[in-house]
């Protein structure tokens, strides 16, 4: 086996090589001659020796020398070697300089590691190599051959040059055609034994390939006579130059990634070791090598995952011990009796779920699902009326203020009766008034405290904290619970969303809380009546408006943006509220209101608080109106462009209006004649489950549509799909049974997943 030249020695080598591939092989590099100039070097030249006949060989025949030398040195320079760090700058890789650098940082790629986990979006099976008189039309092919003739010419128009190459082997020859790539002409000129590939097209009198693939070198071949991997690309950046990067890479570097999976994890569900799923990952032996390479990413994406919000829910329950509530029977029993109206059988299974949780010595971590309308505050007043009989303290956060007064209400009148005392703190409160509220927490005279998430944050301390209920948050984050904790507290816990998650984005995204679920409506609940309104029915839909309002009714108008844009065709809300005053709802004006997002959160505040109290009629707003607003006299809600949004956000947006007994209407109006997505939204007239609608939309449009585009992008996978139950149940299954035996991940074999766990904790979307 020939030895390596010197590093040094190398590099001049390979920049004399290119310079000559440059200037077709003229012997112009050096001004001996590369012969001349090898003959200057002293010591081991290993491969290098061979170019010693260089300057006494025929263009073509040096042409085929330098190509196998330029590879040897290309592939030695990565070659794999003690004390490689996948850690390394991209620019650790020959050919990636500043430039380059910048565009792969685009796509999230500042390290080899991050290289090697840029997945494919798709392979093209170039795998065939036939000889060129079996290359049949219709066929993805490879065939090897010579480079006969080749030209460049101008196409019929003038503005685009053509390059047409003859490619022969000893079976036929088939013609090769790109556009506007003139230095191909120079690139193949003359050369023999190149790899091309790609779909064989009937032309005008025969074959040919357009824009095929081509390899210089058939015996390293990356762009032909395989799987060929195509990958997502930004601006700057050619398929050909990513793929000879991940080749180096891969080559130099595949070894090095550490493991997360231990050798049991991977026996157990016959996935490969990291190496080798990283090569099979890129460039594959075959497809069955190329599925049990994404098996295996996606299982240990969900295993880290899972382990991730296990050491969470870990650290949340033992850092410091929980303060078990006495629960007192006849007091319960208390409740259940003053209230107007009897639990569903949901909301008892969920009372007595989280009466047990509060009897343990570790705090509770629950999620309380329930749709719109489904009595989730009953339960959260009978959880907190039992900690208060033991003498502890409770608090409630809502999103906005005007749902932190609606809960206050309820709360006062389910708990006053019984000598609970409920106060409201928000910025709407005087100052004298919180400071008096205040002065009363800390002395343990009021018993719970309703608020937005403000109220953690503030100087004044609680007496005997140990319950926090948080509304409409799909996630209490880490940060908000050490808040809690730097006041000394370490209260249960009780999330309630009226968003539906199916059961596998549940198990993934809530994997640290307990679920509780309210599937049943109350007593007495009516369905809101869908219906889908043609846009030339626009008219009549605004009349059923103006009726409803003139029988003392309000309305709602939901426009999927705040401003028109260029980039989409839908009505936006600012446009349309000035349409609709200034127009069909001029008599009307000073009750039509507007709201979205953008505006201040004061200015969100009074607008809602206008629209509760009745002094706004008519709302005209974006989907900011999902949550955190509750108006018991809203019996119409228009929504507009109804194809933009997903059907769960649909049901949560229906789900404003219905809460008075009323009956009560949501019209979708569409802009789209696709049948498909008509029949999609045709779903809300027939399904008023918000879980069987949730389940729907997870099938049809993924995560983003169910928990939103922000919290579903936070779960950051790169392989694993929140669809995959069996998978993720397998992940969940390890997950626990690692976390039971080894719960700091502190052996040996856990190491890899300790570090990659420690990565994911430390991103901010889990903070």
């Amino acid at each position: 086996m020939t030895a390596d030249p010197e590093p040094a020695l190398a590099r001049e080598a390979r920049r004399l090589l290119e310079a000559e591939a440059a200037a077709g092989f003229d012997d112009s590099a050096t001004r001996d001659g590369l012969s001349g100039w090898i003959a200057g070097q002293r010591g081991d030249l290993g491969s290098l020796a061979r170019l010693s006949q260089y300057s006494r060989l025929r263009p073509r025949t040096r042409q085929d020398l330098a190509t196998q030398v330029l590879s040897d040195l290309v592939s030695n320079t990565v070659s794999p070697a003690v004390g490689r760090d996948a850690d390394a700058p991209v620019t650790a890789l020959p050919g990636v300089g500043p430039t380059a650098e910048k565009r792969l940082a685009a796509l999230g790629i500042s390290t080899v590691g991050d290289l090697l986990h840029h997945r494919p979006r798709r392979y093209i099976d170039h795998s065939s190599v036939v000889p060129i008189a079996e290359a049949e039309p219709g066929r993805e092919v490879t065939v090897i051959g010579d480079v006969v003739e080749i030209r460049a010419r101008p196409a019929r128009s003038g503005r685009v040059r053509v390059i047409e190459a003859a490619i022969a082997d000893e079976t036929g020859q088939i013609l090769a055609v790109w556009f506007n790539q003139v230095y191909l002409a120079k690139t193949l000129r003359g050369r023999r034994n190149v790899a091309f590939a790609g779909r064989v097209e009937t032309a005008a009198y025969d074959r040919q390939l357009t824009s095929p693939e081509y390899e210089l070198d058939v015996h390293r071949m990356v762009h032909a006579g395989r799987l060929v991997p195509v990958y997502p690309l930004t601006r700057g950046l050619s398929q050909r130059q990513l793929r000879r990067w991940m080749a180096l890479a891969v080559d130099a570097y595949a070894a090095a990634v550490p493991e997360t999976l231990g050798a049991a994890h991977r026996r157990a569900h016959g996935l490969p070791d990291i190496a080798t799923a990283i090569r099979n990952l890129h460039f594959p032996v075959d497809s069955a090598a190329n599925e049990a390479a994404a098996r295996r990413f996606a299982f240990a994406e969900l295993l880290v995952y899972q382990l991730a919000v296990l050491r969470r829910r870990q650290v949340w329950r033992e850092s410091q011990p929980g303060r078990p509530v006495q629960i007192h029977r006849d007091a319960l029993a208390a409740f259940g009796g003053q209230l107007p109206f009897k639990l569903t059988n949901g909301q008892r299974v969920a009372v007595a779920e989280v009466l047990t949780d509060l009897q343990r010595d570790r705090p509770m971590s629950r999620l309380l699902q329930g749709d719109v309308g489904s009595g989730k505050t009953v339960v959260a007043a009978g959880a907190l009326h039992a900690i208060v009989g033991d003498g502890w303290q409770g608090a409630i956060m809502a999103p906005t203020e005007v749902l932190a007064e609606q809960h206050a209400a309820t709360l006062r009148e389910l708990l006053n009766p019984l000598g609970v005392r409920v106060e409201l703190v928000t910025g709407s409160v005087p100052a004298g008034e919180k400071r008096r509220i205040w002065r009363d927490v800390e002395r343990g005279d009021v018993h719970v405290v309703v608020g937005t998430q403000a109220i953690i944050q503030r100087s004044a301390r609680f007496a005997r904290l140990n319950l926090a209920v948080v509304d409409e948050q799909h996630r209490f984050g880490v940060q908000q619970r050490g808040e809690i904790r730097s006041k000394g507290y370490n209260p249960h816990l009780l999330a309630m969303s009226a968003t539906p998650i199916p059961r596998t984005l549940a198990l993934t995204v809530y994997g640290d809380l307990d679920v509780s679920v309210l599937r049943e409506l109350p007593r007495g609940r009516r369905p809101v009546k869908t219906s889908f309104v043609p846009n030339h029915r626009r008219g009549d839909a605004y009349a059923f408006i103006r009726r409803e309002v003139a029988a003392g009714r309000q309305a709602f108008i939901v426009f999927p943006i705040i401003e028109e844009s260029e980039s989409l065709n839908a009505r936006a809300a600012t446009e349309e509220h000035k349409r609709l005053t200034r127009g069909t709802f001029a008599d009307l004006a000073d009750d039509v209101g507007l709201l979205h997002g953008r505006m201040s959160a004061a200015s969100k505040e009074r607008v809602m608080r206008a629209f509760r109290d009745g002094e706004i009629k008519i709302l005209v707003s974006t989907a900011v109106i999902e949550v955190g607003i509750d108006v018991p006299n809203a019996s119409i809600i228009l929504i507009e462009g109804a194809e933009r949004f997903g059907l769960a956000q649909l049901h949560q947006l229906r789900g404003r209006v219905g809460r008075g007994g009323q009956e009560s209407h949501c019209l979708l109006m569409s802009e789209t004649t696709d049948p498909r997505e008509n029949a999609r939204l045709r779903t809300l007239q027939t399904v008023n489950d918000g879980f069987a609608l949730a389940e729907r939309d997870f099938e049809l449009r993924g995560p983003g549509d169910v928990i939103g585009t922000r919290q579903s992008g936070a779960l950051g996978f790169r392989f694993a799909s929140v669809t995959d139950l069996p998978t993720i149940q397998s992940a969940r299954t390890d997950a626990g049974a690692v976390i039971r035996t080894d719960p700091a991940l502190a052996r040996p074999e856990h190491a890899g997943l300790a570090a990659a766990v420690e990565r994911l904790l430390q991103r901010n979307e889990w903070n």
